[in-house]
């Protein structure tokens, strides 16, 4: 009976299932799954419960999830924000807590206190969700001050009702330079189609995690088109147009995330991915 699912984005295996997936899939049990929330900086989902694996992807800090099994020092879970379903640590998760901030730079520090001469006990990615108790002032620096201790920049914290604006180009722009990771999905390390969805997260648009999930969504347009914002395809890649003469990307290439001319970066990444499969112009307005 079991349809064909993707199993990135539902949770089934034979003896356990989401029970959403009740009469979509054969399964021994069906649960519905608890809340939790990611209480580390960044937490790296696997496809299977291996640290030896390569990652699908990573949640950040504060992000919540369903979690369907624990077991072998393991939670199999699915991520809230964007339905993507894997394995991680147990211990990288706690209790539910409501945020009340996002981190809005691309990194910052956590200080044990409302001082920046202080050794940093931690340090958190661009979309951690975070809860502040409190704030404070030290030689004229504003802080916020955690729920959980510590202190960070109040000017890196953004309310969670607000946005970054409405130029998701704008946001993608502040990883220049960022590393390249396979999987990565953080202000530490990130790959092409995470370039696109955290900075579409961080104003206010939601976006599915890998490319080809991406390339369905918004309008197919023609490459003479092609202006800021516009996303182009290729196979297992993506890039986010900055202008009508230049592309944004994390990539393989620089191993950053870089701006290349367009019609040079076609023609470079043409021998191993050919031709771009698909332009597409999102409804973020």
């Amino acid at each position: 009976m079991t349809k064909l699912l993707d199993r990135r984005l539902h949770a089934f295996r034979p003896d356990l299932a989401d029970e959403l997936l009740k009469g979509s899939v054969d399964a021994e049990n069906f649960v519905r799954g608890e809340p939790a929330r990611v209480v580390v900086p960044i937490a790296q989902l696997r496809p299977s419960p291996d640290l030896a694996l390569g990652i699908d992807t990573e949640l950040l800090f504060g992000e919540t999830v369903r979690v369907f099994d624990r077991a072998g020092g393991f939670a199999w879970v699915q991520a809230d924000q964007d339905g993507y379903v894997g394995y991680l640590p147990e211990t990288m998760l706690g209790e539910p807590e409501e945020p009340t901030h996002r981190i809005a730079v691309q990194r910052t520090f956590v200080y044990p206190e409302p001082e920046l001469r202080k050794p940093p006990t931690t340090a958190l990615s661009l979309g951690s969700r975070i809860v502040v108790v409190g704030e404070a002032e030290t030689r004229g620096t504003r802080y916020c001050l955690l729920s959980g201790g510590g202190a960070v920049i109040a000017s890196h914290c953004l309310p969670v009702a607000e946005t970054m604006g409405d130029d998701y180009v704008a946001v993608a722009e502040k990883f220049i330079e960022t590393p390249y990771l396979w999987g990565g999905r953080s202000g530490f390390g990130l790959d092409c189609s995470a370039l696109v969805q955290l900075a579409l997260m961080m104003v206010g648009k939601a976006a599915p995690r890998d490319s080809d999930m991406q390339a369905e969504v918004g309008v197919s347009i023609s490459r003479e088109e092609l202006c800021r914002g516009d996303l182009v395809f290729w196979k297992g890649h993506v890039g986010i147009m900055e202008n009508e003469e230049t592309l944004l990307h994390a990539n393989g290439h620089t191993m950053s995330v870089a701006r290349e001319n367009f019609e040079a970066a076609v023609k470079r990444i043409g021998w191993l991915y050919q031709q771009p499969t698909d332009y597409r112009r999102l409804e973020i307005g």
